[in-house]
Parts: structure tokens; C-alpha cells; sequence
């Protein structure tokens, strides 16, 4: 039996929101006939800085690629190698698969050369990547708190391995909102090839407690880009779009009845379908650019699936304003045969993402568009039969456009590469400089969740990663406040605040 002061209640929020729910709906049919607008953010007027990127493309290298044969030149690992590791570096510490082997030294079998302007160290497995160098930061000192695959992912993406916590990909998308209505804010591409073909669970693009509509969504290398996306046989495309309409209105009076935000995702994203039949064809039809920029990509033939074509269609997601674009390269677990399988998986990223850079750069697009190169950690500096264990004490990591300094090295490993000598640089640290370069406060940017304010940044204040940021000068911005000498949390002021 309901208390009468529940009646009373539910009555009250019945009558309160049903006016909200018919103007929400009122607004998603204003976009089904041809008014369509982008999702507005938290952040999406008021933002905490100036952004110096609009947009991120997430080149992962799952597996985690060894930073000895890529941009960490350690000659003295060289002159020990074949010989036993000194156990003052690894006393006490954790490996994965190593953990109580004989330890020996394991020098890198590429070769290094300096390139660029900066005088980057790049290895010979890297030649394309070489050339644009000087577009990047190099991270040599970045660290993580996972030694598995899969937790190491969901570390990397969303700050935690508790499993129901949003991506970086859907924070993004929920502070800044979407800049299309015709295609996903966040989607995600895979592609395979080198051996060490790490499988990547979709939990890591999962938009967590965040709501629905934040969800990163797969494309498919091969055949239909999204599964189930065009009509069934029979069902023509006016047909489906009664069918549309008819789920829309019975939303509709739900939320009319209700307040619930997964009711009105969920219109949206039938919207979004709809749409998607139209526009995404167009998209993932790469035929349609010039053989000079398949050439540039090293794409051979334009319905391969491969890391040169997702690169390709990245930029294209990006100039159609996608938001983030995360693509996986599942070919970087070399516990076994690095000397054969990594060269191979180098060559299927190297041209590609020095053709990416290049082509954003051609079009006035790099300066605003953050692309991060690297895996959810590295390689140990002993070796394991013929490859390298898993290492989360120091990786390499890069990162290019969207405000960062290029021709740079941030951060030292000691000799042997095993830990970090200077400027010790951790995944939550990445984290707050990629959205500070967006605009946004990391130790403010936190959603409420079960009693709690959770942060992709996490608990303990990150740090900004300054010396690779191209400008690090103050910036005035204007910005909705309290006012702290008034106790009524409703009083507002504007006021400018410079920070940077």
C-alpha cells in the first residue's frame, strides 16, 4: 500500500515534467524534418580555457610496442646485452611473465638515427614517422598501474579498471558536445596485422554511467561499416522512416509521463540510425579520393582493411566533425619473435600515420586536431625467448597537433630503460593535459554517480604536462562563477580568470 504522501509526489514530478518531456520531443522532431543540430556539451559555451584542439584521433597500438626498437635509443642496453640484468633495477619490483626468470639483457636489434631539425632519435623501423618528427612530442617517461592487457586498456581509456567507467572518448563527447548530427561523436576503428594480435574488449569504449548517447560506436573494417544499420529486405527506406517516427512518438509520451535522459538517448539514437543510412556510405567510400592520396597513406586497394585505410577515413570522420576517433592496431604483443613480427607491424602503421599528420596539416587541420601515438604500456628491457614481457616502469608515447610543442623529448629513462629517471609522467597526467588542451578543467570536470564525483583524471590531483604544450603563456577567460563572499550559492558573477 503506497503512503498518500507518494501519490502526492508522484503526481507533482508527473505535472512538473511532462512539459519538459513534450519540449524535448518537440525538439527531437524539429531535427527529424531537417533541423537537425549537434548535441550541445557541459562545457559547450563556458569553457574553463581557450582550446587549443577541437578534436582527438587515438592511434593505439594494442599490445603495447617496445619502446627500445621505436624512440628510446639506450646504448648502454645494447653494450649489455646477452649478459644477466642487474637485479639492483628490478629487486622488489612486479613483471608480468618474468617474474621469478633469469633476467637477461636484451639490446635493441634496430638501429637508431637522429632526425629533424630537433635531433630526434627515431629507430629504422620508423623511417615515415622519421620524416614528420618534428611534429612530435616524444614522451620516453610515461608510466601506468597495469601489467595485463585488458586492465591496461581500461586504465589507459578511462583512469580506472573498475568496469562501468566511462572512456576518455565519452568524457570528451560529454564536456564538449557533439559538431554533427549525420554521424557519431565517438567511433571507434580495428585493424590487425605483425603478429601479437591482442584481442580489445569493447568495454573500453563504453560510456559508463555516463548517458548512452556519449558511447563510442564500432565501425567494421570489412563488409557493412555498423551491423544492422541498413533496412531488411523489403523495407524501403519511407517505410522505415513510419517505423521511426511511430518508436519516436511512443518515447514521446513516455517521457511525458517521466524524466528519464536514457528516454530521450534513445529517440536520439534512432534519429542518429536513420541518418547514418545516408551518411555513412558516403564516409567509408575512400574510392572517392584521388590515387595520389591513397598513394600517400599506402592504401592499395580502397576496400582493404587495414591501419592506412582507418587513418584515411579518420581524417575524413574529423573534417565531418567527429569528435574522437580511436583506432586499434591489434599487432604489438611480440612476447615471442619481435625480430620478425615487429618490423612487419611497423610497416603497417608508419606511413600511414605519417601521411595522417601530413594530410592535416595540407588542410589546415593539425593545429586544432590532438592525435596521441602509443600502447596501453611497453616492453621490458630483458628478454623473454625471443620478444619482451609487458613493462608499465617506462614506455614511450607520442603526441602531435592540437597545442603541443613538436620536436620534443619529454622525460629520461635511466641507462638500461627500465625506470624513469626525470619527469616521471603518469596516465592521469595525460589525461589532464589532453583536455586542458580541449578547454577543460580536469579538477573540475567530474559528474556526480551513485553519491560520488568521479573524475577521468582520478583521485589525486594530475599534473599538466607543460613542457610539450606549444604555448604556455596566461589566457583570460570569462566564466559563470559563485560569488565566494556571498553564502547563497545563487548569486553569480562574472568575472575573468587567467589561467594556463
Amino acid at each position: 500500500m503506497h503512503h498518500p504522501l507518494s501519490i502526492n509526489r508522484r503526481t507533482f514530478l508527473e505535472n512538473s515534467f511532462a512539459g519538459l518531456g513534450g519540449v524535448a520531443f518537440a525538439s527531437l522532431m524539429q531535427q527529424a524534418r531537417g533541423e537537425q543540430a549537434p548535441w550541445p556539451g557541459r562545457y559547450d559555451n563556458a569553457l574553463h580555457y581557450a582550446p587549443k584542439a577541437k578534436r582527438v584521433i587515438h592511434l593505439c597500438m594494442a599490445g603495447g610496442p617496445s619502446q627500445f626498437e621505436s624512440f628510446d635509443y639506450k646504448p648502454e642496453l645494447n653494450k649489455l646485452n646477452g649478459q644477466p640484468f642487474p637485479e639492483s633495477f628490478t629487486k622488489g619490483q612486479q613483471l608480468a611473465q618474468l617474474q621469478g626468470s633469469k633476467l637477461v639483457a636484451r639490446g635493441s636489434f634496430t638501429k637508431f638515427q637522429k632526425y629533424g631539425k630537433s635531433g630526434i632519435y627515431v629507430s629504422d623501423l620508423f623511417p615515415h614517422m622519421a620524416k614528420v618528427i618534428d611534429e612530435f612530442a616524444v614522451i620516453n617517461s610515461m608510466t601506468t598501474e597495469q601489467i595485463n592487457h585488458d586492465p591496461a586498456h581500461a586504465f589507459f581509456n578511462s583512469g580506472s579498471i573498475v568496469k562501468g567507467r566511462p572512456s576518455m572518448g565519452s568524457w570528451m563527447l560529454y564536456g564538449l558536445g557533439a559538431e554533427t548530427s549525420d554521424l557519431p561523436g565517438y567511433i571507434v576503428l580495428m585493424s590487425a596485422g605483425g603478429g601479437g594480435a591482442q584481442p580489445v574488449s569493447s568495454r573500453q569504449w563504453s560510456s559508463g554511467f555516463l548517458p548512452g548517447k556519449y558511447q563510442g560506436v564500432q565501425f567494421q573494417s570489412n563488409g557493412a561499416a555498423v551491423h544492422y544499420l541498413g533496412n531488411p529486405d523489403g523495407i524501403c527506406q519511407s517505410t522505415q522512416r513510419q517505423v521511426v517516427d511511430e518508436i519516436k512518438r511512443m518515447n514521446g509520451l513516455l517521457a511525458e509521463t517521466r524524466y528519464d535522459s536514457e528516454i530521450a538517448a534513445r529517440i536520439a539514437q534512432y534519429e542518429m540510425a536513420f541518418r547514418m543510412q545516408t551518411s555513412v556510405p558516403g564516409l567509408t567510400d575512400v574510392a572517392s579520393e584521388s590515387r595520389a592520396m591513397l598513394d600517400l597513406y599506402g592504401i592499395k586497394e580502397a576496400n582493404e582493411s587495414s591501419f592506412a585505410r582507418n587513418c584515411l577515413l579518420a581524417r575524413r570522420m574529423v573534417e565531418r566533425g567527429v569528435r574522437f576517433v580511436q583506432l586499434y592496431h591489434r599487432a604489438w604483443d611480440h612476447h615471442g619473435n619481435i625480430e620478425k613480427d615487429m618490423p612487419f607491424s611497423a610497416r603497417n602503421v608508419d606511413q600511414a600515420t605519417a601521411a595522417l599528420i601530413t594530410d592535416l596539416k595540407q588542410r589546415g587541420m593539425l593545429d586544432d586536431t590532438l592525435i596521441i601515438w602509443g600502447g596501453e604500456f611497453g616492453r621490458t628491457p630483458m628478454g623473454q625467448g625471443s620478444g619482451r614481457d609487458h613493462h608499465i616502469n617506462a614506455f614511450s608515447l607520442l603526441m602531435a597537433g592540437g597545442g603541443i610543442k613538436g620536436g620534443v623529448v619529454h622525460g629520461k629513462t635511466d641507462e638500461l630503460g627500465y625506470g624513469v629517471a626525470e619527469n616521471k609522467t603518469t596516465v592521469h597526467d595525460l589525461h589532464a593535459t589532453m583536455l586542458k588542451l580541449l578547454g577543460i578543467d580536469d579538477s573540475a570536470f567530474t559528474y556526480k554517480f551513485q553519491g560520488l564525483d568521479f573524475k577521468l583524471s582520478g583521485v589525486e590531483p594530475a599534473k599538466i604536462i607543460k613542457p610539450i604544450l606549444l604555448w604556455r603563456g596566461s589566457r583570460s577567460v570569462l566564466e559563470i562563477s559563485s560569488c565566494p563572499s556571498k553564502p547563497r550559492n545563487d548569486f553569480l558573477v562574472l568575472h575573468f580568470r587567467s589561467r594556463w
